[in-house]
């Protein structure tokens, strides 16, 4: 996509960021909801309207200047409420709601790619071209924001899955590291950990889902 302008390229990934972000968040409502807890749905979290889930910093400004700059788009919406006390087996249910994030961005990374396989056989360039960056744009995302969100640091995803598999007095000693898990991340990604731990797995996806897509 290095060819195409900066506001070409807001165009092709807008649209897949939107829609990563905000049906990974309305996963997390809706799993919890099935397993008792209302408190997303109370509270009108459940809506796929993007205007509700979107954070100024992890919907706009950080997939923007990522764009700018050519690094890896991610991002984050607004989390959900669950109230882990309302499900009814809350630590085992507690890893099925935090495991419908990922799962919700590994349907869409396959959905896209069927999106860009019809994008190869649309004869319209002025349909086709841009249907098909979509496509990758929607794959890429996606699998970029299951994979870091698989990663086992409070308070992201994995860090919720791997909490339900420990001990209790263990789950709540590694719960604590929440409040730091932010700066965690971001020394990850100033070191170029982030890269070396991910990087192998989002290539091997990728290519796998390209394949698909015939790409």
């Amino acid at each position: 996509m290095e060819e195409l302008t900066f506001a070409q390229r807001v165009a092709v990934w807008i649209l897949p960021v939107l829609f990563a972000i905000t049906l990974h968040e309305v996963a997390h409502g809706w799993v919890a909801r099935l397993l008792g807890d209302n408190t997303a749905a109370r509270l009108g979290r459940l809506s796929l309207n993007p205007m509700h889930h979107i954070d100024p910093i992890g919907t706009v400004l950080l997939p923007g200047l990522l764009l700018a700059v050519g690094g890896i788009i991610f991002g984050w919406a607004r989390p959900v409420p669950v109230d882990f006390g309302k499900l009814r087996h809350p630590k085992r249910d507690m890893a099925l709601v935090a495991v419908a994030g990922p799962t919700a961005n590994l349907l869409m990374a396959i959905g896209w790619a069927l999106v860009a396989r019809l994008a190869s056989a649309v004869d319209f360039e002025y349909v086709s071209v841009p249907l098909g960056l979509m496509g990758i744009a929607g794959i890429v995302i996606n699998i970029v924001l299951m994979l870091l969100n698989l990663l086992p640091i409070p308070p992201l995803d994995g860090g919720r899955i791997a909490a339900s598999l420990m001990p209790t007095r263990m789950a709540i000693k590694f719960s604590q590291i929440e409040p730091y898990g932010f700066f965690i991340l971001l020394a990850l990604i100033a070191s170029g950990g982030l890269s070396m731990i991910l990087g192998f797995p989002i290539h091997v996806m990728q290519r796998l889902l390209f394949g698909f897509a015939g790409l």
